[in-house]
């Protein structure tokens, strides 16, 4: 059991829910199974309501769903960290739970300052066990933050639930299986390392009894940046979307680095109109089909008009780089986006 409740807000406490911002330990809490509560697959309503991520390239064309679980997948380096600041920032949602687990201590005190001040920090939490910390303890961690956020569920609320990162819980459920020695399955992966990631993943989404929903933003670290990791491909499979950083575009300045081509939300159909719908599938496929033509034009042997598509898709390149592209601390709401979405295609057509 873990002990979860409204003390936790404004607070940043480590695995065992001890406090270590230097404030007042925590008043009487309620307690919670740190496994979480079991419940049917009934229990998990529909995904019908658009979530505000505040990213214009997301919430044009990834668009997310209140009670969604999607994963920010990317190598090292490439902005997975900064991406989640700036949703942390912007959304819309009754309470913030974060989970800082696996990372540098550094980042848990950039976090911690940046974010622990104002009006948000009245519907943050912050669970923080940075790397140098026991195995254990890490994935202790997770499992209090899932828990915190199943609390405030169960409240009625809508929660924001990121955890960071959810591959150094499976490297710490690695850790664990192989000193108890369980047998290597997937590339170094235990069995177990995997199937943690499925039972936190699934503790998230929209509840049935309570109305009250947790949305999950789970960061997924491509070692060597390979897409292919059994800890990047099992989240990929289980979430219900994946929203893809470029080591490549990163490389160009490319802020953020959001590869829509490969990105999916899962339920995005389901909460946007028809038109948004296809505007976003036309404009993935005209950025795909100039990235697939790139070195092409790069060595000057395009000649214009061999390819109708293509010359559509030199001609709104400028407006679609505008697009994809937003400063960091800059927030958009969805009616900017899809305005902005739609000018795109109004300019060409004019």
């Amino acid at each position: 059991m873990v002990r979860v409740g409204e003390a936790n807000l404004g607070r940043a406490v480590d695995g065992l829910g001890h406090p270590i911002d230097g404030g007042a330990p925590l008043a009487r809490q309620t307690l919670w199974p740190v496994g979480g509560q079991r419940h049917g697959a009934l229990e998990r309503t529909q995904v019908d309501e658009q979530f505000h991520s505040g990213i214009r390239a997301i919430d044009g064309l990834t668009t997310l769903g209140v009670g969604q679980r999607v994963g920010l997948i990317a190598g090292s380096g490439v902005g997975k960290s900064v991406l989640m600041d700036m949703i942390v920032a912007a959304a819309s949602a009754d309470v913030v739970v974060a989970g800082l687990i696996g990372e540098r201590a550094r980042e848990v005190s950039d976090f911690v300052a940046h974010h622990m001040e104002g009006e948000q920090k009245e519907r943050l939490a912050v669970v923080a066990v940075p790397a140098d910390h026991a195995p254990n303890l890490r994935l202790r961690g997770a499992m209090l933050a899932t828990g915190l956020a199943e609390y405030f569920r169960s409240q009625g609320k809508r929660v924001l639930l990121v955890l960071d990162s959810l591959t150094r819980v499976a490297h710490a459920s690695r850790e664990i299986g192989l000193m108890l020695g369980e047998p290597v399955a997937a590339r170094g992966y235990p069995p177990s390392a995997l199937a943690t990631i499925t039972k936190l993943v699934e503790r998230a989404g929209r509840s049935r009894s309570s109305n009250g929903s947790i949305t999950g933003v789970y960061t997924v670290l491509a070692d060597g940046d390979d897409t292919n990791d059994p800890v990047v491909d099992t989240a990929r499979a289980i979430l219900d979307g994946h929203i893809v950083l470029s080591r490549e575009l990163a490389q160009r300045g490319h802020y953020p680095a959001i590869d829509a081509t490969v990105s999916l939300s899962r339920v995005m159909d389901d909460i946007v109109g028809e038109d948004h719908s296809l505007m976003a599938r036309e404009l993935r496929g005209l950025i795909a089909h100039y990235e697939s033509n790139r070195d092409l034009l790069l060595m000057g042997a395009y000649k214009a008009g061999a390819d109708p598509r293509l010359d559509l898709a030199i001609a709104m390149r400028p407006k679609i780089e505008a697009f994809l592209t937003q400063a960091r601390g800059q927030a958009v709401s969805p009616a900017e986006a899809r305005g902005q979405l739609e000018q795109i295609f109004a300019d060409v057509e004019g």
